[in-house]
């Protein structure tokens, strides 16, 4: 199943506005569960978790920033 560009843009827009934020709780509530590391452990746990969420959204994000590819521009007539 594919989406359509604007599907993917929505989507996009709502996993960034919602998505990240609820993420982002959920890993500061997780790792203040654990005892407190190392200062330089703690930032290199922080920086993982931060790549590791885009990796299941990579598909939606791809491609979002450029115009729609479904549109007739002028040069394409």
């Amino acid at each position: 199943m594919t989406l359509s560009y604007k599907a993917r843009r929505r989507l996009s827009l709502v996993i960034l506005l919602i998505g990240l934020p609820v993420y982002i709780m959920v890993c500061v509530k997780l790792t203040n569960l654990l005892p407190r590391p190392n200062m330089i452990l703690e930032f290199i746990i922080y920086v993982v978790l931060g790549i590791i969420w885009i990796f299941p959204f990579k598909k939606i994000f791809l491609g979002v920033g450029q115009s729609d590819p479904n549109i007739e521009t002028k040069d394409d007539k």
